[in-house]
């Protein structure tokens, strides 16, 4: 049984991405853990002198984070009816980029999914914060999933790398994704040497074994940065979803984590599928 973790704050934009993930595993059996957390605020000096038979802030705001649980449980159900779809709530007393961490390895999720309005302005960047601070701490692959953007089998993957990290081993779920929904994966190659490197030409070797009974396109770039080449693709092609692998030592960190607004206005307006490398401390 497949476990994914479905972070909430009870928005709309975050209850998309809940309804994303109950098209997009439809036909698979699953576990999801409907989490919220909350960080009540300071106590200040007044409220301390409550009464000792009235609830804490603490509690109110446990209350209050169950009870939105639920209310999403009960509108998930009423949606989707699924008798392979199974649900856990999950209310925590935490930062969210440190829940995610904990539940991730405690529970051994395989995905999690949350929403991201990302960041508009001249601040732009791909993700909000939440999201980024999620991918640099869960050592798990996450979808994010823009907001308003409404289901679409992802029939057409864009798969950008570098050949520069070990394939096979990292690519369970977006196999998993493939095979059910009949993708065709479209690798794209930005590079600026003419050839590969021996150990380059080896991993798309194995991206090839490894998909053998997959639609597989290759597409090689040059001249072009690399968020530039996604965005072009993406504009002149049809993309359901964007998947990369998070090699610290690849172009994933300086395309995710730096502003890009001033390069080319670039935001990602499909579900981002980022799945860490098995290197990545």
């Amino acid at each position: 049984m497949k476990k994914i973790l479905l972070p909430t704050d009870f928005s709309a934009n975050a209850l998309n991405a809940i309804c994303y993930a109950m098209e997009l595993f439809a036909g698979e059996e699953c576990l999801f853990f409907l989490l919220n957390t909350y960080t009540p605020v300071l106590y200040d000096n007044e409220y301390l002198t409550y009464s000792s038979t009235q609830p804490t802030l603490t509690e109110i705001y446990r209350n209050k984070s169950q009870q939105g649980l639920e209310r999403v449980r009960r509108r998930i159900l009423r949606k989707y009816k699924n008798e392979n779809h199974h649900f856990e709530l999950v209310s925590s007393f935490n930062l969210l980029s440190d829940e995610l961490k904990e539940i991730v390895k405690e529970k051994k999720i395989d995905l999690v999914v949350m929403g991201t309005k990302g960041a508009t302005g001249a601040e732009e960047i791909l993700f909000g914060t939440h999201t980024v601070h999620a991918i640099k701490k869960t050592r798990c692959p996450l979808l994010a999933i823009p907001a308003h953007f409404e289901y679409r089998p992802p029939k057409n993957i864009l798969f950008p790398t570098d050949y520069e990290t070990e394939i096979p081993g990292v690519l369970k779920i977006m196999r998993n994704i493939v095979d059910t929904h009949n993708s065709a994966i479209n690798v794209l190659h930005v590079y600026s040497e003419l050839n590969l490197t021996e150990s380059q030409a080896g991993r798309k070797k194995a991206l090839v074994r490894a998909f053998k009974d997959n639609k597989l396109n290759f597409f090689s770039i040059t001249d072009k940065t690399v968020t530039r080449a996604i965005y072009d693709f993406t504009e002149e092609n049809e993309v359901d979803m964007l998947v990369m692998v998070n090699n610290k030592h690849s172009f994933f960190e300086n395309l995710l984590f730096r502003p890009v607004v001033n390069e080319i206005g670039f935001n990602v307006k499909v579900p981002f599928l980022v799945i860490p490398s098995n290197k990545k401390s």
